[in-house]
């Protein structure tokens, strides 16, 4: 969470620069390489340095992840027809990365161990630096005193103009219904992976059919981003949101039937309905998250859209962590352990009412369309002219004449 905000800081203000977006691609993967084949090739590692190298492994995510969002956002914003598309296009490549992932990760685990495994994340870290010879960037041959001076004025503009942006209703408003949105779901996924494997309390499920059933759950993502493409992209923020979160709360509820065992009285396998939940609840979630992506970058002024992204994700990532520490609290309280889970259904209906519960909330998203200028023209135009407009026509991923005044 604090990598990617402190990234996306440096990638649009220091990026643009110094560094084109494809060096910083490059740059990005090494501490991922690294880390990945120490942890490969290591024996047993202090707990300072396994914990280094898993860092070292999310740091180089995070600097890519911000470089591609930043490009993204400014797209999103030069062309608005193209965001949800865009956005579209990034869950669909996501959701089929977790396919890829969950499919083989059990096969490699068995067959490498899972330091072997943990290894191999070394592949896909250098497999990405062939992104950073096809995005399009013109050069600069600058002084490099007057780069720097140009960088450190470009951060304090950057800066400034995050906190003029967040000021604004239009801006703090959604964002703070995407932190609650988030937050007030609280995980009990420690809780049901537990459950789903114990042989008294539970299903008895493997391990090995746990990661099936996660499996096929990025399937199901890749179909609720096909949904949102193809029938919700064009609704208001508003009213597709608050239909979503229902849904998202309605459809928590099959965790209840099946932790309380209803589905075998109603003469439905185990195997069968959790295949069958987790479907439902990949494909509401992707629906509910997609739109939220595309809203935050309709709150990106133009010139430091990279920036604050990063500084809605680091948000988002706040809300994910947020409700991970709310669901350990009310698991902790309710007692449920590895061992012990009588009071486990309690705790995910607390969580399916706080769910419905943020519909509360749904005022603070704008009834707007998810093509409309959310943020006013004159900040977009203030903000701007705090950074050098040159640096920003440096990244090209569309052609120039496809290009739309915002």
């Amino acid at each position: 969470m604090g990598d990617e905000a402190d990234m996306g800081t440096l990638d649009r203000c220091l990026s643009s620069e110094r560094l084109p977006e494809e060096a910083i691609l490059l740059t990005s993967r090494c501490p991922g390489i690294v880390s990945a084949l120490v942890v490969a090739v290591s024996g047993k590692l202090a707990i300072a340095v396994a914990l280094a190298c898993l860092i070292g492994i999310t740091a180089g995510v995070a600097i890519a992840d911000v470089t591609i969002d930043a490009c993204i956002a400014r797209n999103s914003i030069e062309i608005r027809s193209l965001a949800p598309d865009m956005q579209s296009l990034c869950g669909f490549c996501s959701s089929v990365g977790a396919l890829v992932g969950y499919s083989t990760s059990g096969f490699f685990v068995h067959h490498l161990g899972a330091q072997g495994a943990l290894g191999l994340l070394a592949i896909p870290a250098a497999s990405l630096i062939v992104l950073g010879f096809v995005i399009y960037e013109l050069r600069t041959t600058s002084d490099v005193q007057s780069e720097k001076k140009k960088a450190a004025e470009k951060l304090g503009g950057a800066i400034d103009g995050m906190y003029k942006t967040i000021q604004c209703p239009q801006v703090w408003k959604p964002s703070l219904y995407m932190y609650l949105s988030l937050a007030l779901s609280i995980s009990t996924h420690e809780g049901q992976f537990y459950w789903y494997t114990d042989p008294k309390a539970g299903p008895a499920f493997s391990q090995e059919f746990v990661g099936m059933i996660y499996a096929i759950g990025a399937m199901a993502s890749i179909v609720g981003v096909l949904i949102y493409h193809k029938v919700l992209k064009d609704y208001p923020f508003r009213n597709l949101l608050f239909f979503a979160q229902l849904l998202y709360g309605i459809s928590g509820m099959l965790d209840l039937v099946f932790i309380s065992r209803w589905n075998l009285i109603l003469g439905i396998p185990d195997y069968f309905f959790v295949v069958m939940e987790e479907c439902v609840s990949r494909i509401v979630s992707r629906i509910r998250w997609m739109p939220m992506i595309v809203l935050s970058t309709r709150l990106c002024p133009l010139g430091i859209e990279g920036t604050f992204f990063a500084l809605l994700m680091c948000i988002d990532s706040l809300g994910s962590l947020s409700s991970k520490w709310g669901g350990g609290m009310v698991l902790h309280q309710l007692h449920v352990t590895r061992t012990d889970f009588t009071n486990l259904w309690l705790a995910v209906l607390i969580r399916n009412l706080l769910r419905i519960a943020t519909l509360t909330l749904i005022f603070l998203v704008p009834n707007s369309n998810q093509l409309d200028l959310l943020i006013p023209p004159d900040l977009l135009t203030k903000t701007t002219t705090t950074t050098t407009s040159s640096d920003d026509e440096n990244l090209q991923l569309v052609p120039i004449n496809e290009k739309v005044e915002v």
